[in-house]
């Protein structure tokens, strides 16, 4: 679903497992003005999808940080994009990502370097964030960055905690680095149509 009008088409593709990354995924496309697209539990796209992701100017990936790396269901998606990297269909494109854990470090830093990495093998310029982070003693939960990031945006909520608890300023970091991307694959899209 689209949030709002973008010079850019932008796909927000995403795994959830209990409804955290998803509102994250949801406040990144409000900035990117992207359409959504989850992969299910059992790491499949439809061919729609796929579709989207082929003609998109900037595909951002999530997924939570489940044992130190992504989800199961986002990495079987990875490799399903084996297609598209073989046929250079991403080459190019502008990406971007993010990730929800439970802990405070939970190793989110792996599951952004794994996005990074994806991005690169398919040829693709990766886009980091422009927000520095909260680290003042008397920085507060709801800060934009307080997870001091500089890759893309981290959040993290209580595994006792419902999607509706998630920190405000999480969602706030991701919105406005969804506006970045958005912004950053706009530029280049503008710049390739004047060369042309």
């Amino acid at each position: 679903m689209t949030q709002h009008a973008s010079p850019v088409r932008a796909v927000v593709v995403y795994h959830s497992g209990y409804g955290h990354t998803a509102r994250m995924a949801t406040a990144i496309a409000e900035g990117a003005g992207a359409e959504l697209v989850a992969i299910d539990s059992e790491g499949n796209l439809a061919a729609h999808a796929w579709e989207m992701l082929a003609a998109a100017d900037a595909i951002l990936f999530g997924s939570p940080t489940y044992m130190g790396g992504p989800s199961w269901q986002f990495k079987k998606f990875a490799d399903a994009s084996s297609k598209p990297w073989l046929e250079g269909t991403w080459k190019n494109k502008v990406f971007g990502g993010f990730t929800n854990s439970a802990s405070m470090n939970g190793d989110k830093l792996n599951t952004l370097e794994y996005f990074v990495l994806l991005a690169g093998q398919h040829s693709g310029i990766w886009v980091s964030m422009d927000i520095k982070p909260a680290n003042m003693k008397a920085s507060l939960r709801d800060d934009l960055n307080r997870m001091g990031s500089y890759l893309a945006p981290m959040a993290q909520t209580p595994a006792d905690a419902s999607p509706d608890e998630m920190s405000q300023g999480d969602l706030e970091t991701a919105r406005r680095y969804g506006t970045r991307v958005a912004m950053i694959a706009g530029q280049l899209v503008s710049g390739r149509s004047q060369s042309n």
